[in-house]
Formats: C-alpha cells, sequence, structure tokens
C-alpha cells in the first residue's frame, strides 16, 4: 500500500485556494455587471455569473470532501473534472463579454 504522505492535503488546499479565487473574480464580474446603470443585460450577466459560481463551488466542495475522507481518495472524476473545466470557461467567457 501506498503512503499518500501530505499529497492529498496539498491538492485539498489547492482546491479551496482555487475556490476563493473563483469567488472573487466572480463578485467582481457581478460588480462589474450591476455598476453603471445596470440594465437587463447587466442582471442576466450578473445572474449567469452566479450560477457559474455555484457550480463550481459544488464541484470544488465535493472534490474537497473526498480529498479529506480517507488515506488515499479517489481520483477526480471526469464529469467532476469537466463541470470544473466549463465553469472555469464560462467565468472567463462572460468577464470578456462584460469588458467588450
Amino acid at each position: 500500500m501506498r503512503d499518500p504522505g501530505l499529497q492529498p492535503e496539498r491538492t485539498r488546499l489547492a482546491w479551496r485556494r482555487t475556490t476563493l479565487a473563483f469567488t472573487v473574480a466572480a463578485v467582481l464580474a457581478g460588480r462589474q455587471a450591476m455598476g453603471d446603470g445596470a440594465g437587463a443585460a447587466g442582471l442576466v450577466a450578473a445572474a449567469l455569473t452566479a450560477l457559474v459560481w455555484l457550480g463550481f463551488l459544488l464541484v470544488a466542495h465535493h472534490r474537497i470532501r473526498a480529498l479529506g475522507a480517507g488515506p488515499r481518495p479517489g481520483v477526480l472524476s471526469e464529469r467532476g473534472a469537466l463541470a470544473a473545466v466549463v465553469c472555469t470557461a464560462a467565468l472567463a467567457a462572460f468577464a470578456v463579454a462584460m469588458v467588450l
């Protein structure tokens, strides 16, 4: 049996840092969308940003719990990895759309 050492703990902390960075980006995007006399487009952008943030938060929370569950956590599922990538790409796309 392989000793994982501190690698699961480091990975769990990395997921937490990434979640915090994603939260800051989502808050700043929502603030940008709502600022300067927010119209319907701003409200839609803020709602989509919040939805994407919640999706990423769900994936990250599930992974953080899995990493803390035992000495040898399972691998991240393809579905979870795809959801994290889609949420990150969607937030980036919303940011670009708001800047343009």
